[in-house]
């Protein structure tokens, strides 16, 4: 498991450390402990007091988790305010929540001011002169279309070569990742949780 500082950036932004204060503060305000909460999202205690610290970078899987768990948005636990629109929501160019997950790996959320997502669109730039991530798996489907630059998407034990206007889609349950292979890469992935 790899350690990593999360980082806020672009014209929706908070402080890195916000996050994780977000949900260490919310978890009080809801009288569960840590232990409980670790237990409930089926990750090890360690693990979750070093999301909750800030020691360890929280997958977007894990965080839409601890967000259902505290019964709120995880727009709330990103910008600190909850989603407003309930018809339609536009994210201008340049205008979503960005996140850097990791260095190298950072993504948009598009649809971050709708309230009650099904599904969830986010904008995904990798740098190729990065580490690429480790494998995750999350509850649901992924759909992956790339923008620009090639990507390598690793489901499972095999890898996809995508290039621009090529798409994927996935059972989010196996292990699976993208890199950028050449240069940057750019992508859209909408996920669904179950």
């Amino acid at each position: 498991m790899k350690e990593h500082s999360a980082g806020i950036s672009g014209e929706e932004r908070c402080p890195e450390a916000d996050v994780p204060v977000r949900i260490k503060e919310l978890r009080e305000i809801v009288e569960i402990s840590a232990i409980d909460m670790a237990r409930e999202i089926d990750i090890p205690l360690e693990t979750y007091e070093k999301y909750e610290s800030g020691v360890l970078d929280i997958p977007i899987s894990v965080l839409y988790k601890i967000s259902a768990r505290l019964g709120v948005d995880a727009t709330v636990l990103l910008t600190g305010e909850d989603p407003r629109m309930d018809t339609a929501s536009v994210c201008r160019a340049g205008k979503g929540v960005r996140v850097e997950r990791f260095p190298g790996y950072e993504f948009t959320s598009l649809a971050y001011n709708f309230k009650d997502r099904t599904i969830e669109p986010l904008m995904v730039y990798l740098d190729p002169s990065r580490e690429a991530a480790d494998l995750v798996t999350h509850s649901g489907q992924e759909f992956n279309y790339v923008i620009n630059g090639k990507v390598k998407v690793t489901v499972g034990s095999r890898e996809y070569i995508l290039g621009p206007g090529d798409s994927i889609y996935f059972n989010a349950g196996i292990p699976h990742g993208q890199s950028a292979l050449g240069g940057p890469a750019q992508f859209i992935t909408i996920i669904q949780e179950k």
